[in-house]
């Protein structure tokens, strides 16, 4: 059964998650009474790992040789009292979904517009 965990922001908002029960083993951090559990870390504190793993990931396919255009990636995202953001797993095991896609638009500069490059030949009519 889930419970409510409340995380405060940076700027001392409150934001209230439903999640999942901690494990044997664990305990909450605060409870004040009958509300939600206190959680240990603030909202941006609990998503630094999240925002870590984006971060990584998004770099592992710019900074290649397939240049994408754009690139989205999908995860799932617990929160935890105690523990804060954990990657979880969706519908497919390791739940990780990558979308990368290119416009035939989006072309290289042309050699004309490069000082010092010889320009491409013009097929003759």
């Amino acid at each position: 059964m889930d419970e409510l965990v409340e995380f405060r922001t940076d700027d001392g908002t409150t934001v209230v998650v439903s999640a999942p029960r901690e494990t044997a083993g664990s305990r909450p951090v605060s409870r004040g009474g009958s509300g939600p559990t206190q959680a240990a870390r603030t909202f941006e504190a609990s998503l630094d790992g999240a925002r870590a793993a984006a971060e990584s990931a998004l770099r592992v396919f710019r900074d290649g040789t397939l240049r994408p255009d754009s690139v989205e990636i999908e995860f799932g995202v617990r929160l935890t009292a105690e523990t804060g953001a954990v990657i979880v797993k969706g519908a497919a095991e390791g739940h990780l979904l990558v979308r990368l896609t290119w416009s035939p638009e989006h072309r290289p500069a042309s050699t004309a517009d490069t000082p010092g490059a010889v320009p491409e030949p013009t097929p003759a009519a």
